[in-house]
């Protein structure tokens, strides 16, 4: 069979006819929807039509593609990897909708809710109807969420939910809010109708790295809940570390689909761009930087989809998950990296989508566990000792 230079190790071969067809199908509409707009909703720093999007994708099957039931498509989890990965060759602002709705806010109702929360959140939130967020974060809490100052108190059959929780993926333009708090139990999951009084969440501006994506604060000043709003399925950590595991994994596949977004543009350009009489890809130093670039990519790719063969087993455990995670997130930025410098100047042009992929890697490294963390968690797994503390 001849080399392909798209998929130089047979890659797709792996795959079934039916997975090669959602990613295909992922593909076009990113490319109808998304690479058209996406320099202009990245400059400008908003994501306009979010909703009309969020329905599209729900169409598609992409919203909680791989949970079943309640009108989730009950993909496997190699078949949703691959749909992240050509969802963040488009852009990493909307892969982090589908992430952030799909594996975070719709994955806890469905482990962790009762029948009753199923029912009122989860058909609409398959549908693209209904937007959710994911509420762990806290603006003076990071990495350490044990240590979460929003807090939920009984009164009578009630909960009254107060505290703050930053960096919101979806935040402004939810319907729904998992928002995570200390209790007199422990830490518990609530889902929060967003029309709750003393609810708010104001949009976080002025960022540069997923500029097309909606990033919010949430506040919670005395919303009053029923009974029946707390997640019942966990109390503790496990309930939204559980929920961290399963968007990390869409994010392994995630950041190789922006290197090779960036991998294929420099690719190009290089058998194009033309210095001292000849194209730059015929240079020795050109050359060496694309062969490295795709050993890393594919190599990346392997990685997930190996880490989803085991997902679709059962057999992947977390330590894993923050195997892939560090890998390729590093490298994906450093291919970006290498990528800009083969396009020159024009790299950090807008024309080309190097240094927004580059930009928005910057964010996926730190969110859903920065590198350290991730490091810590690999030195734990292969000495047996705990270094967090």
């Amino acid at each position: 069979m001849p080399f392909v230079p798209t998929d130089p190790l047979g890659i797709d071969e792996l795959l079934a006819p039916e997975d090669l067809a959602i990613r295909d199908t992922v593909r076009d509409w990113a490319a109808e929807r998304v690479l058209p707009h996406i320099a202009g909703w990245y400059e400008s720093g908003e994501l306009p039509g979010i909703r009309e999007l969020a329905r599209e994708l729900g169409a598609l099957g992409a919203l909680g593609m791989s949970l079943e039931g309640y009108g989730c498509a009950g993909a496997s989890a190699v078949q949703y990897g691959l749909a992240c990965l050509e969802l963040e060759a488009a852009d990493s602002g909307i892969r982090s909708l589908v992430s952030v709705q799909g594996s975070l806010a719709m994955y806890a109702i469905w482990k962790y809710g009762s029948e009753e929360q199923k029912q009122r959140w989860l058909p609409g939130m398959a549908a693209g109807e209904l937007i959710g967020c994911f509420g762990l974060t806290e603006p003076d809490v990071g990495s350490d969420p044990a240590a979460m100052r929003t807090y939920a108190k009984r009164d009578g059959t009630d909960w009254v939910l107060n505290g703050r929780k930053m960096w919101i993926t979806n935040g402004s333009v939810a319907a729904v809010a998992v928002v995570w708090a200390q209790t007199d139990e422990g830490i518990r999951g609530f889902a929060v109708p967003t029309d709750s009084a003393g609810f708010s969440a104001p949009e976080i501006k002025h960022k540069w790295s997923l500029r097309a994506s909606v990033t919010s604060e949430l506040v919670m000043d005395d919303v009053r809940l029923p009974a029946d709003a707390v997640l019942p399925g966990v109390t503790g950590l496990k309930g939204p570390l559980g929920c961290l595991s399963h968007a990390r994994y869409g994010i392994i596949w995630g950041a190789m689909g922006a290197a090779r977004a960036s991998f294929e543009t420099a690719l190009d350009y290089a058998k194009t761009r033309e210095q001292f009489g000849k194209p730059i890809g015929g240079f020795q130093l050109t050359q060496a930087k694309l062969a490295d670039m795709a050993l890393e990519l594919h190599k990346g790719i392997l990685l997930a989809h190996h880490l989803g063969r085991r997902m679709d087993a059962g057999t992947l455990r977390p330590e894993q998950i923050s195997f892939g995670k560090l890998n390729n997130v590093r490298e994906a930025i450093d291919i970006c990296r290498t990528a800009r410098t083969i396009l020159g100047a024009n790299g950090i042009s807008l024309e080309y989508p190097v240094m927004r992929h580059a930009t928005n890697l910057e964010s996926v490294l730190t969110y859903e566990g920065t590198v350290e963390m991730h490091q810590l968690v690999l030195g734990k797994a292969l000495t047996g000792l705990d270094a967090f503390r």
